[in-house]
């Protein structure tokens, strides 16, 4: 990608997000690189898992920049579609909607052999008690997607937590060996080996899309520490530091993924470039409420920490700023914007979730 073309991910936001629809509408928003790169980009897309947090905006966002780059291509969007009112919102933005156990081998090779695929399925809290149902959607499912889709890309969302822990000041790479603590990290880095085997056996072109964290306002690593602010409880700071970055910047760099994937797998880091103290951040949560902040502990010097560079070499700076979230965040919360009630549990280091 061009300078100019890196430069296009800026776009304006308003100041400041007063209602969820604004929230939709700004995590949709597509921009120009994005619009310019569905006009490159061969064929259909395809969205396995679309039904969490971030699949119904990164569905809603593919269908907005191909509506604005006036092309035909469809959005396919494979889920359970336990939560009807995901469907029914992924639907009316244009989503083909797909009910489907991606446990199923056979239901499985019955999708559409689609050459743009997104994995985002999996599955991470419940992990502690029940590890052989987190080990059987994290790496039965990947092992069922790669062999069906072996003629397609593969951009598969992974996680930071496959890495060990780090401090601030050595954050992991690429290059950095895996080193999961605990059976969610270590069924992660198994889907990832999944997808390398796609690679080595049928030579699919993969990309490792490790995230961490992203900001939706409903829910994240800031919403959970302001509204423990908000609501008088202490902030658990036995995590040192984070990263984040704006869900609809993440989005974007998903589906730009689609132009980096390799055989072997290519591995990508995305995150914002700010490295976040917990307190520095719950002290300024703590400004912007109005509230004391009170902590629960020491803080240990290790974090789950991920390097950006190389994602910001391809893609450009976030268009959102750290602090900028922040400031969104503590108006969210101070205004009443609904949760989702879904903890990152970010203060986990254990790898019990």
């Amino acid at each position: 990608m061009t300078t100019n073309e890196q430069q296009t991910m800026a776009v304006e936001f308003p100041e400041w997000i007063e209602s969820e629809s604004q929230l939709d509408t700004l995590l949709s928003r597509p921009s120009d690189a994005l619009i310019e790169f569905m006009r490159q980009l061969d064929g259909d897309l395809i969205i396995l898992g679309i039904a969490g947090k971030m699949g119904v905006s990164l569905g809603q966002l593919a269908v907005a920049a191909i509506e604005k780059a006036g092309l035909r291509k469809s959005v396919h969007g494979v889920a359970r579609f336990s939560d009807a009112d995901a469907r029914a919102r992924l639907e009316s933005a244009g989503v083909r909607t797909i009910q489907c156990d991606l446990l199923d081998r056979d239901a499985v090779a019955k999708l559409p052999p689609v050459p743009n695929v997104l994995f985002m399925a999996g599955r991470k809290f419940g992990t502690e008690g029940e590890e052989p149902l987190t080990w059987a959607m994290n790496t039965i499912v990947p092992a069922n997607v790669a062999d069906h889709f072996r003629d397609s890309k593969i951009v598969a969302f992974s996680t930071g937590c496959v890495y060990p822990l780090a401090s601030v000041d050595r954050q992991p790479t690429e290059l950095t060996p895996p080193g999961p603590i605990g059976e969610y990290a270590q069924s992660c880095l198994g889907r990832e080996r999944m997808f390398e085997y796609g690679c080595l056996e049928w030579g699919t072109p993969v990309c490792l899309y490790r995230l961490n964290y992203a900001i939706d306002l409903r829910y994240g690593v800031l919403h959970d520490i302001a509204a423990k602010i908000w609501n008088g409880q202490p902030v658990d700071n036995s995590v040192q530091a984070f990263n984040v970055i704006w869900q609809g910047d993440a989005n974007h760099q998903a589906l730009m993924c689609l132009d980096h994937c390799t055989s072997p797998a290519n591995i990508l880091n995305v995150t914002g470039p700010e490295t976040l103290l917990t307190e520095d951040v719950a002290l300024r949560l703590g400004e912007l409420l109005n509230k004391p902040v009170r902590f629960t502990t020491t803080p240990d010097d290790a974090s789950y920490l991920s390097d950006s560079s190389q994602a910001r070499k391809l893609f450009g700076a976030p268009s959102v700023s750290a602090d900028q979230l922040i400031r969104w965040q503590a108006h969210w919360v101070k205004t009443g914007g609904r949760s989702l009630n879904k903890p990152t549990h970010f203060e986990v280091s254990d790898g019990a979730y």
